[in-house]
């Protein structure tokens, strides 16, 4: 089985980030997770609905 992927936008140095997704940890998401680019926090939210459709986004912390 591959594991979920989807992406974002960093807030601080604009770069499209790509993370892999665990279903199995709700379908409302909240973490802080650095950026492997710029190594600068963000706030990382991801929503998962019904259709199993992933929505990532992130902010600055």
């Amino acid at each position: 089985m591959q594991i979920p992927e989807a992406n974002y936008i960093c807030d601080a140095c604009g770069e499209e980030i790509v993370i892999p997704i665990d279903p199995s940890a709700g379908e409302s998401q909240e973490y802080v997770e650095d950026c492997p680019v710029c190594c600068r926090p963000s706030v990382i939210h991801v929503e998962i609905d019904s259709d199993g459709e992933c929505h990532v986004w992130a902010e600055a912390e």
